[in-house]
């Protein structure tokens, strides 16, 4: 597993990458039209993609936006953050890395089908055999999923996520256990940074710090790892009754 990571070349050190945040850049960009929103904080529905975010991690004002959104004593995926102010609790945590395009080969795959909501019984089936990450029942309305069929059968898939401007995260990558060893999940993350490509963007995903077998697979092809991330599982803090005067 490599450890390096790689400077943006033309980034100020004053200036935060869009990538540092991206599901907030995602929420307050391109994916705008589908966000729900209270003031510095923001989330995909419910049953798009789990994660919200913060236009700022480090001010309480936004967590007090996020608690109004999503509701009193409730859990929420947030990214970006390290710490939650009082009153809230931590539920689960989770390292991760982010990696990005610097070198890989795209092209078209030509044994690849584009996914679309009749998919989804055969696409959840797929996720909750090979666990890549979440994936919700409208996850497929985030950008173009391919998949790879064997006699009728959805084997392999991988697709888009998280669109901040100028980049897109490519998400869902997994093989059906039984057609590992054969390159189908490299060639679809090739078909779908094609499309990107294609869009004038660039693509970068997301993977578990501990996953060093994925880790490596991707920088073989072409990523480079950019930073280690950090995720959190929270509960908003309860409600309750205001004192008796």
């Amino acid at each position: 597993m490599s450890t390096s990571v790689s400077p943006s070349p033309a980034q100020s050190p004053a200036e935060p990458h869009v990538l540092d945040n991206a599901v907030w850049a995602a929420l307050t960009g391109p994916h705008a039209r589908i966000a729900e929103r209270v003031g510095r904080a923001a989330r995909y529905p419910l049953d798009v993609c789990p994660f919200t975010a913060l236009a700022d991690p480090a001010d309480p004002g936004a967590w007090d936006d996020l608690a109004a959104l999503v509701g009193p004593d409730t859990e929420t995926a947030v990214t970006g953050a390290r710490a939650v102010p009082d009153g809230w609790e931590i539920v689960e945590t989770g390292q991760g890395v982010q990696l990005v395009d610097t070198g890989l080969r795209a092209e078209p795959a030509p044994e690849g089908v584009r996914l679309g909501l009749d998919d989804i019984p055969e696409i959840l089936d797929l996720i909750a055999l090979t666990k890549p990450g979440p994936f919700l029942p409208r996850t497929v309305e985030l950008g173009t999923y391919l998949g790879i069929r064997h006699r009728g059968q959805l084997i392999a898939m991988a697709g888009e996520r998280v669109h901040p401007p100028g980049w897109t995260e490519i998400s869902a990558v997994c093989t059906h256990p039984a057609h590992r060893g054969q390159g189908l999940a490299t060639r679809l993350v090739r078909a779908v940074a094609a499309g990107i490509r294609e869009r004038g963007e660039t693509p970068f995903l997301h993977t578990l710090a501990s996953n060093t077998t994925a880790i490596r697979l991707y920088e073989s092809i072409g990523f480079t790892l950019r930073r280690r991330t950090n995720f959190l599982l929270v509960r908003t803090p309860g409600c309750h009754p205001a004192p008796a005067p």
